[in-house]
């Protein structure tokens, strides 16, 4: 059930680049020479900001959420935990796409990009169902 969950968390980041290329398909054509911070780079650096403070949540409260599992033997909170962790970086994703569509920023991708890192790196692990498991 959590390897579906997350299949499903992971591949809406992935359409949300489908999204972009049939909505806004000139963000594509990328020109490196311009600068990585765009026409606004207080704006870059604020969404910066943002997703990597989003990145870091994700995972102090994914590993909250296992531990308070752990005592608590509620495998359920193992969810909760993986569930957390993806949205806030589907968050980041979502900043990359409010970058595309808002500001026609080239880089927009590396947003995506850490978001799709977050989630990986978020993948259900079995020892943390075992862990929260009811021990006898």
């Amino acid at each position: 059930m959590l390897t579906v969950v997350w299949v499903a968390l992971f591949f809406s980041q992935l359409l949300l680049l489908v999204v972009i290329f049939f909505a806004r398909p000139e963000v594509f054509r990328f020109d490196f020479s311009k600068s990585p911070l765009g026409e606004n780079p207080l704006i870059t650096i604020i969404f910066a900001l943002l997703a990597i403070s989003n990145l870091v949540l994700s995972f102090v409260l994914s590993k909250k959420y296992l531990n308070q599992a752990i005592v608590e033997q509620k495998t359920a909170l193992v969810q909760t935990a993986m569930i957390v962790g993806c949205a806030l970086c589907e968050a980041i994703s979502l900043f990359g796409v409010v970058m595309a569509f808002a500001f026609s920023y080239q880089y927009f991708f590396l947003w995506v990009a850490l978001g799709i890192l977050g989630t990986i790196l978020h993948f259900p692990k079995r020892d943390n169902l075992i862990a929260a498991s009811y021990k006898g």
